[in-house]
């Protein structure tokens, strides 16, 4: 295997991380108090910064960039000089690493933010060109964003084939009824559409029970009960929400692929998204050891330097080699995808879902420790870092089940 760049890519490396470095950085301080201010506020409001942001990403063709190989045209004419690049998923790693490094912040100013970027690749995929012209668009332009509504408070949604919110066909619409929860995105004022995974006929085969259906968020009987923090972050203006849903009707044609193929959508849309959110965490873990090398060998404690003291070295070298390991084991799985397609990295897919959270929990967690009491203040970013690292482990499956999958498929090696 080769993981050398394409030519596009390694043009495109060049100028994400120039641009996160030269306008991103400076301006997130200054953002993320916009947004909390709003948020206190009683207001859930985008900052002006991101717009601004964005016409810059956007002027310089970094827009859309996730868009996969076959998906690009006509979309990267549409909507951005060079935007929509077509990339591969080993190709695409790299530069979500970068974007990784302001995470909190630069896969928006791209228009690479999730859960945007897999309800995006869902509606290439298996939207209809209604659905596409709909929302598709609207989406790729940047004009609107999106949520994904899965997880469910009453059930155990580690296993997705308990969900219980319902989606049924009735004549020409379907009766959307049931609560989701931690559906990201829905406290964005821009957020308009979510795809939304419900139960659709329970007498069924347990992965043919379900059906995904585009459910508008003006919809008659949707409602955003509460928006929701982790370890009292609330991610804002994006945000987790908790959304009801009394009898709301859509059309018929608001279903995606057809009734009961929610699963087979699942499967298609997970794989590259867990190459995304997994290379997003090494550049923040490259940014944690950064910054820990930086704190160690700027102060000074009990006549040493802080790197010197404690088996600081030894932790810097093991973060070192653990952030590497991760990085080759997700470049590994992005070139099984882009070679063989989502079950040639079944386990693959399933392992750095595991691992790159971890590593990038320890090596936060050990910048966290030389910081001493500023690596848990806000103004080194530190423990919102952790945070998300540490949702991450939850989120799009639990380590368990993961580790199930990888377990599963290498004892089957052997029977």
């Amino acid at each position: 295997m080769d993981f050398s760049p394409s030519p596009r890519a390694a043009e495109l490396t060049a100028l994400v991380s120039a641009f996160v470095r030269d306008e991103i950085e400076p301006r997130m301080a200054e953002y993320h108090h916009d947004v909390s201010a709003a948020r206190e506020s009683g207001t859930w409001a985008e900052s002006p910064i991101m717009a601004e942001l964005r016409t810059k990403a956007r002027a310089q063709g970094l827009w859309n960039l996730f868009l996969p190989v076959g998906h690009d045209q006509p979309y990267a004419e549409q909507f951005g000089t060079h935007g929509g690049a077509g990339l591969s998923n080993t190709d695409y790693a790299p530069l979500a690493e970068l974007m990784g490094r302001a995470t909190f912040l630069a896969p928006y100013v791209f228009n690479c933010n999730a859960p945007d970027t897999g309800n995006m690749e869902v509606l290439l995929k298996y939207g209809t060109d209604e659905q596409k012209k709909q929302w598709l668009e609207p989406l790729l332009d940047g004009q609107i964003r999106s949520a994904f509504g899965m997880t469910e408070p009453g059930v155990a949604s580690s296993d997705a084939t308990n969900m219980a919110a319902t989606a049924v066909v009735d004549g020409d619409e379907v009766v959307v009824n049931g609560r989701k929860w931690f559906s990201t995105g829905v406290g964005h004022p821009d957020c308009k559409i979510m795809i939304f995974m419900g139960l659709s006929d329970p007498d069924a085969d347990r992965h043919h029970r379900h059906t995904m259906v585009l459910v508008p968020l003006d919809s008659p009987g949707v409602k955003i009960e509460r928006m929701l923090s982790t370890m009292n972050v609330y991610d804002e203006p994006v945000g987790h929400g908790e959304v009801s849903f009394d009898n709301v009707r859509v059309p018929k044609d608001n279903i995606l692929l057809g009734e009961g193929r929610a699963f087979e959508i699942a499967q298609g849309r997970l794989g590259p998204g867990r190459i995304h959110h997994c290379m997003r965490l090494i550049g923040q873990a490259e940014v944690a050891l950064e910054l820990a090398i930086k704190r160690g060998t700027s102060r000074t404690a009990f006549g040493k330097p802080l790197v010197k003291l404690g088996g600081n070295q030894e932790r810097i070298a093991d973060a070192r080699i653990a952030i590497d390991q991760a990085r080759l084991l997700v470049l590994n799985a992005a070139w099984k995808l882009d070679v063989g397609g989502p079950l040639n990295a079944l386990s693959e897919v399933s392992q750095i879902k595991v691992i790159v959270p971890n590593v990038a929990q320890q090596v936060i967690d050990m910048s966290i420790q030389v910081h001493g009491g500023g690596g848990l203040a806000q103004d080194s970013m530190l423990s919102a870092m952790w945070t998300n690292a540490r949702a991450l482990r939850l989120a799009d499956g639990p380590d368990e089940v993961h580790r199930g999958v990888v377990a599963r498929l290498e004892i089957g090696k052997h029977l």
